[in-house]
């Protein structure tokens, strides 16, 4: 089973070509229901947004700090679960070409069945994967039945990865490699490190495919700054603050819906600063 077309690497592909860097924001599935999930991935998708990641809920979130992991709860309180998330991609497929990745945790994948995941994940219409406790070593029956199916795996290297690793995990990647910005959980930062830039450099040249940072991102001002050296700049945190804000404000989702596409429109902006000529994808 294989998907028509490469919706991943098209995308870094075409960007490129216009000398910018991919917008790709987080969000939860089913935080805080399921059809505002949805509105808000179509809506970004018309707003700028270059890839979708899309967490599926999780009880026991390593990687995820306070703000994703109280979407997580909220998720699974409103009955998301593998099911309902492919369900929900399958909704978005319909309105929307837009790269989807599924973001979420190997337990869930294996209670599953990899092979039917895999398999089911691009029936659905989902692009990649990234499944953050899975480590390169213990991948590759996983990544036997993604590649079978056409389903990239998306893998994460850290600041305190050593070259020659991100060597191995841009290997085994297919995609983008995701370059995680600091070490520790995912989370707005007002400040990110000041070595990033050239870690990032370093691991570009490294690396055979795009290469995406995220953690910690939160202002069109460090996207713009990220977006010279990365193919793609990854938020998550602060935009489900802006979901979280907004239902504790009691927001209508329509306007919510606005509220978020005109922040992905805003970082969609910064990243056409442009990226470093005859780097990345």
């Amino acid at each position: 089973m294989k998907t028509s077309q490469n919706r991943i690497q098209n995308t870094f592909k075409g960007l490129k070509q216009k000398n910018e860097a991919a917008m790709i924001p987080f969000i939860t599935a089913g935080d805080p229901f399921t059809d505002l999930t949805e509105e808000l991935a179509v809506a970004m998708a018309e707003n700028g947004a270059d890839i979708l990641e899309l967490g599926m809920p999780f009880s026991d979130p390593l990687a995820d700090g306070p703000v994703i992991q109280a979407a997580s709860l909220r998720g699974l309180e409103a009955g998301m679960n593998t099911h309902n998330y492919l369900k929900l991609v399958q909704n978005i497929r319909r309105q929307s070409q837009i790269p989807l990745v599924f973001m979420g945790y190997y337990n869930m994948v294996y209670q599953y069945g990899l092979k039917a995941f895999a398999e089911d994940a691009v029936s659905a219409g989902l692009d990649g994967a990234i499944i953050p406790d899975l480590p390169i070593e213990e991948a590759d029956e996983w990544i036997a039945v993604a590649r079978r199916a056409g389903l990239d795996t998306i893998f994460l290297a850290a600041p305190t990865t050593p070259m020659e690793r991100i060597e191995r995990i841009a290997q085994r990647s297919r995609g983008f490699l995701y370059y995680v910005s600091v070490t520790g959980i995912t989370g707005a930062r007002q400040e990110l490190p000041a070595e990033l830039a050239q870690n990032l450099a370093m691991a570009r040249n490294h690396a055979r495919l795009p290469v995406a940072v995220g953690f910690g991102i939160s202002r069109p001002q460090q996207v713009a700054m990220l977006s010279q050296v990365a193919d793609g700049v990854i938020v998550g945190s602060a935009i489900v603050r802006l979901i979280e804000d907004g239902i504790r404000q009691g927001v209508p989702a329509t306007a919510l819906v606005q509220r978020i596409a005109g922040f992905v429109r805003e970082l969609k902006q910064a990243t056409r600063y442009g990226i470093k000529p005859g780097q990345g994808a």
